[in-house]
């Protein structure tokens, strides 16, 4: 069995936005309220979490993960990477350091943004991290086979990732025929749409919904979102069947 809960299904800057006026930025609606995208994936025996953004601290404690295998990262920009400091409650309270996957690219930025963690002499307390490089190919955490997506974020190339009968994009505004071909076969999709205006480097919910019928899952769920989506209630009718807008906390599982 896969299960997927969603920790964050914002943007980058989150929803409410700092300072915004928008009716979405003040709703009293949960399902409105988006921390930056992440999700943490219980599959096979593995326990994961996709991106380590400035909301991880609290997705961890939301969600009540008090164990995990291994952070797999998308790629470098820092809604997805700049909570990785606070691996070191892990490290503390289950004594081992934390598994960090990654491409050559991105760890350099980790390493370079965290450069306390890999000096050769650390300050006692800074986190305890382990660099997994990643490529094209599938790779196993805790026995259980994961299948790198490629992307690209306008031009920058991103990373998703095939969980069993489970897909995870975010970021993407470009997939080429050889990674669709990756995920035939898949149950749930999650996919970025960032809004429904054209972006330079996110699917937009028209977009999104075109690559998923070229995929064809039992449903697909929007994640990524801005607050120019709208409000949850009201565009989450609007949508076509077999695709939904994520919120925060809702939990997806497939065999």
């Amino acid at each position: 069995m896969t299960r997927l809960t969603f920790l964050g299904t914002g943007t980058s800057q989150g929803v409410p936005m700092i300072a915004c006026p928008c009716r979405v930025c003040h709703s009293a609606d949960p399902h409105d309220k988006r921390l930056r995208s992440s999700v943490y994936v219980e599959h096979g025996s593995a326990r994961i979490v996709v991106d380590a953004g400035p909301d991880f601290r609290y997705q961890m404690l939301r969600a009540g993960i008090t164990d995990i295998d291994a952070i797999l990262l998308t790629h470098e920009h820092k809604d997805h990477t700049g909570g990785i400091d606070d691996v070191r409650a892990f490290n503390y309270f289950l004594s081992k350091p934390i598994d960090i996957y990654a491409t050559e690219r991105v760890q350099k930025v980790i390493r370079k943004d965290f450069d306390y963690a890999f000096s050769a002499t650390r300050y006692p307390g800074v986190p305890e991290i382990v660099l997994r490089t990643i490529d094209d190919a599938p790779f196993r955490i805790a026995g259980a086979e994961i299948i790198p997506i490629r992307g690209r974020h306008y031009s920058l190339p991103v990373t998703g990732f095939r969980f069993g009968r489970i897909a995870y994009l975010t970021d993407f505004n470009r997939i080429d025929d050889r990674e669709i071909e990756k995920l035939q076969g898949i149950e749930l999709l999650v996919i970025n749409a960032l809004r429904y205006e054209k972006h330079i480097s996110h699917f937009t919910v028209d977009e999104a919904i075109a690559i998923s019928r070229r995929i064809a899952p039992r449903h697909t769920y929007l994640t990524h979102m801005s607050h120019q989506i709208g409000l949850w209630a009201e565009e989450e009718q609007k949508l076509p069947e077999g695709v939904s807008f994520a919120y925060d906390g809702l939990v997806i599982t497939t065999e």
